[in-house]
């Protein structure tokens, strides 16, 4: 592979966040006397954007205006506690530095907001990641493949020099439809029994596979 850009998920792909956002939507649905959730619960809730993680989260039969109320709610306290207990991944931190060494360049597309993605990356990869770019009104969530042409654009290379990695079935089809390679790594928050009937073309079960993988 002739790699020039490695484009990351960010959440259960380079950094841990469940624990955060498992505290955030439980704290939220406390505000409005809703059920809370589990961990695990809450790892599948994950991977489409927050509001469908709110939308997951709530009990069924919500109306539209409350959802709408709790989402808000949510972004308001996610934001003032996204790195409560949040950290990267083992070895995530030697990768970046590596990859950087190599005259590799590193971004960030995820689903979470903007604001949080950019903090986030400012807190724990300061001077590795060279675009991070989370979810806002102008880049559609992935699996549009908006966010990830968007970054490629900004680098002007070519999409053959490109690989994105990530944890779930949602990085999967985000990959496919950018028209680039495709690195699924299992360490993060989905299972393989969760990818229906996806198949990643490269799987990797730890960051230092990851590694191997991205630097051969």
């Amino acid at each position: 592979m002739n790699l020039k850009l490695a484009i990351f998920d960010l959440d259960g792909t380079i950094l841990d966040t469940l624990t955060d956002l498992w505290a955030a939507t439980n704290a939220t649905l406390r505000t409005y006397g809703f059920p809370e959730h589990s961990r695990d619960a809450v790892r599948t809730f994950v991977g489409n954007g927050v509001a469908k993680l709110i939308e997951r989260a709530v009990p069924a039969g919500t109306d539209a205006a409350t959802i709408a109320n709790v989402l808000a709610d949510f972004k308001t306290y996610y934001q003032a506690h996204c790195n409560d207990n949040t950290s990267p991944y083992p070895g995530i931190l030697d990768l970046m530095t590596s990859l950087k060494a190599a005259g590799i360049r590193v971004a960030v597309n995820s689903n979470k907001p903007d604001p949080a993605v950019r903090a986030l990356c400012e807190l724990h990869f300061t001077g590795l990641v060279d675009l991070p770019l989370g979810e806002k009104p102008e880049v559609p969530r992935k699996p549009a493949p908006d966010g990830v042409n968007a970054i490629i654009n900004h680098f002007g290379f070519d999409k053959s020099e490109c690989v994105y990695i990530g944890d779930s079935d949602v990085d999967i089809k985000t990959a496919e439809n950018a028209g680039v390679d495709c690195i699924w790594v299992s360490y993060g928050f989905r299972h393989a029994d969760e990818l229906g009937d996806l198949t990643p073309p490269v799987a990797c079960a730890s960051v230092a596979e990851l590694k191997a993988q991205l630097l051969k």
